[in-house]
């Protein structure tokens, strides 16, 4: 039987009941969920962390058009937009999730007949190398991706090992068929990024590589290894750099056929074959971020055979044991597809960033090797320190160690000698806003997963919160606030260094270091200085102390804060939320926002030029599809009306989270979307990473066996649990009742017994 028809297979018979099957938690992944619309992930196969995404792209949208950026390639950020028609090809290197991308390298398309090296059109795809395809012939699990397309009726399977990609292909009868390698495609493609790229054919089944470029990782180089299971019987490139001022002598060679040697900004290629009627070639492609040596290594350690199948096992084998570390008997199918989809989605992303040798580029161009920890890249820290980094402190703290040992590298590669802000592929492309990777160190040696050099962390993090020339950080340890001339996210900047600055505290009272801790204390206070109580919001202020006269609350463009308005942000002071209640107007006033924000009506207009925010992921003036707000509904906890947390919390995982293609609100970030859903429907959140606590929800489960690294099993239970008994009249840990929601990392760290009492009717 072949694995696609496993496949359909296990998805047919999958259990009518909410409880999840042991040894068979794959069975629930969708990886299609969230390829539509906003979502921004991908259905291809990966294993977890992967260094190699493979998955379909299904259009060529540039970045720009005519000088000016072309707002529908944010659609593409994944490569894959579900509604599309036509697949271009597979390429092995994407984002999940993400709100601007990259990335999109090596990418392969099996044809017949004609050689065409370009890709056409959707609307005319006969005009080039992709294909149309239906999703009635499309199956995406976990590690596996299959799909027939309809162009010459070739069937493309796609599987991973970490570093190396797999492809199996099926073509028909034909003296014509071939592998189209396109050097020149990518994800946010424009012209001139490709900076080089060199292939060297070794014989008649092996290429070597690599491709640099300058996108949103400035100087980005990927080293790849091809070989085919089939020998080619002819090759061919063509270059795509227009007339160049100088070409050298390379042009008396006819470097179009069957040359070996090489080089040029943009390559195309074609691998020719004589197929059989249902004969089957394999490609392997391994990357490596240092070397082509390195990526050959790579292929030879992780994919030695040809057994295609092998491979799909040994990757849903890994799988397996990730889905495991939760283990959850939900109310019905529906949850169980989206918890452990969920869980997938949260388990792609930081990726291995080394070579099986321990090799990795870092961010001085050098190469390291890492001693000791697994290097990781890819990090969108302004999402991932919310949610994503503190579950992977409870359910995979040694990995998470490793991801601060990668920052902690990161930090002493830099010139500017700073943290990671959004790191991939040995750059920094400092995207949105903070200090982040602060949260996560900090919240890692606290809760004792990291167990390097704590006082050479916390200098690390001092250095990274006192870079001056960086984004309005002068001025705010001058003025206490970023002032409103010098940057357009001024509000959102400052409010997010408090809380940045708040967590350093933390880490140097754990240290003993008094006069750090009294510094950043008070920095951590500087939220106040931009609370207009006159309009009862954070409001942008100039360096001379004046608020900004002209100013919209319910804007989310322009008005001081990134991707989010002052309705939401002004509640973004996750470390002081009690001060900030108090600061607001009390316990009721603090009540009646949240009742407003959640029930008031934010029209188009205030969200058309944010590309990040749609109606998709609103509910009310609440956005639940960009991350600021993510800890918000949490709120209600130190008001005296605790119970309308749970239900606006039950409200959001069934607004936001569905089975469909379109299934997520807004985009994934990496997995912050997916953790906030984990959490939640477990019945807790951490609303400030970097304290003791859990913030107490209501929870989704029936029941759930949290599997703790050190051998202990939290266990969650939910009893009365329906979709009606959302809220909690009693809860307890270990049986001693919590009367003040919130549940120490402390105390469940070592496993026990969560429970719920459920009820219809909310405990006033």
């Amino acid at each position: 039987m072949k694995i696609s028809s496993i496949v359909y297979f296990c998805l047919a018979m999958l259990p009518l009941s909410g409880a999840a099957q042991q040894g068979n938690l794959t069975q629930y992944v969708k990886p299609i969920i969230g390829t539509a619309r906003m979502g921004h992930t991908f259905p291809g196969a990966t294993v977890p962390f992967g260094a190699v995404q493979l998955s379909p792209d299904t259009d060529t949208i540039p970045y720009a058009v005519n000088g000016r950026y072309n707002g529908d390639v944010y659609k593409y950020c994944a490569g894959y937009q579900y509604d599309d028609p036509t697949i271009v090809g597979f390429s092995h290197t994407h984002f999940s999730g993400t709100g601007h991308a990259d990335l999109g390298d090596i990418l392969v398309m099996p044809t017949q007949g004609k050689v065409q090296l370009n890709p056409g059109t959707a609307d005319r795809p006969q005009d080039g190398y992709r294909s149309p395809y239906a999703h009635a012939n499309e199956t995406a699990a976990a590690n596996y991706y299959s799909v027939l397309l309809d162009k010459h009726k070739i069937k493309a399977e796609l599987t991973t090992t970490t570093r190396v990609g797999i492809h199996r292909y099926t073509f028909p009868k034909s003296d014509a068929s071939h592998l189209i390698v396109d050097l020149t495609a990518g994800i946010y493609n424009y012209d001139g990024k490709n900076v080089w790229t060199v292939v060297r054919v070794l014989n008649d089944s092996t290429l070597v590589g690599y491709k640099q470029t300058n996108g949103w990782a400035r100087t980005k180089t990927v080293y790849f290894a091809i070989k085919t299971s089939k020998p080619f019987k002819n090759y061919g490139s063509k270059y795509e750099d227009g007339k160049a001022v100088y070409g050298g002598f390379w042009r008396k060679f006819d470097q179009t056929d069957n040359f070996p040697d090489l080089a040029a900004h943009n390559i195309k290629m074609h691998l020719d074959f004589e197929t059989s009627e249902g004969e089957d070639i394999i490609l392997k492609v391994a990357l490596s971020p240092v070397s082509m040596k390195n990526a050959l290594q790579n292929m030879a350690v992780e994919a030695p055979h040809w057994d295609f199948n092998g491979y799909v096992k040994a990757g849903q084998q890994a799988w397996e044991q990730e889905l495991r570390k939760i283990q959850v008997d939900m109310l019905n199918q529906e949850d169980l597809v989206n918890f452990y989809t969920a869980m997938y989605h949260a388990s792609m992303m930081p990726t291995i960033y080394m070579d099986t040798n321990g090799e990795y580029k870092g961010l001085d161009q050098e190469v390291h090797k890492a001693d000791g920890f697994t290097n990781y890249t890819s990090f969108s820290l302004w999402d991932t320190f919310r949610a994503f980094h503190p579950l992977m402190n409870l359910i995979n703290p040694s990995r998470n160690a490793d991801m601060v040992a990668s920052m902690l590298a990161h930090y002493d590669q830099s010139a500017l000698k700073m943290l990671p802000i959004w790191s991939h592929y040995a750059n920094d492309n400092w995207c949105m806003s903070g200090y982040h990777s602060v949260s996560v160190v900090v919240d890692a040696i606290l809760k004792g997963g990291y167990k390097g050099d704590a006082e050479a962390a916390l200098a690390a993090c001092v250095q990274t919160a006192n870079a001056r020339k960086y984004e309005g950080i002068g001025p705010y340890i001058d003025l206490g606030y970023v002032p409103d001339e010098l940057s357009g996210t001024s509000v959102s900047n400052t409010l997010e260094y408090a809380y940045d600055d708040w967590c350093i505290a933390q880490l140097a009272q754990k240290l003993g270091k008094q006069d750090i801790y009294a510094t950043f204390s008070k920095r951590a206070e500087n939220w106040r200085n931009l609370y207009d109580a006159s309009i009862g919001f954070m409001r942008p202020k100039d360096s001379k102390g004046v608020f900004r006269a002209k100013f919209d609350v319910l804007d989310t463009h322009g008005q001081g804060f990134i991707e989010g308005n002052t309705w939401n942000y002004s509640l973004y002071v996750p470390h002081q939320p009690v001060e900030m209640m108090q600061v607001m107007g009390g316990a009721k006033r603090l009540e009646n926002y949240l009742d407003s924000l959640f029930t008031m009506e934010l029209p188009d207009k205030y969200f058309e030029h944010t590309e990040d925010i749609t109606r998709d992921g609103i509910i009310g003036n609440y956005v639940h599809g960009n991350e600021p707000s993510h800890h918000v509904a949490y709120l209600y906890n130190i008001t005296k009306s605790p119970y309308k947390t749970q239900a606006r919390v039950r409200q959001i995982i069934r607004n936001q989270y569905h089975n469909g293609h379109d299934g997520l609100g807004g985009n994934d970030d990496c997995g912050q979307m997916s953790a906030w859903y984990l959490f939640s429907a477990l019945g807790f959140y951490p609303v400030a990473p970097g304290e003791d606590a859990y913030w107490i929800g209501s929870p989704l489960v029936k029941s759930a066996s949290i599997n703790l690294e050190n051998g202990q099993v939290l266990r969650v239970v939910a009893k009365n649990q329906s979709d009606k008994n959302v809220y909690v009249k009693s809860v307890s840990f270990n049986g001693k009742e919590i009367n003040n929601f919130r549940l120490s990392y402390e105390a469940i760290k070592n496993g026990g017994d969560l429970v719920y009492e459920m009820s219809n009717k909310p405990k006033k």
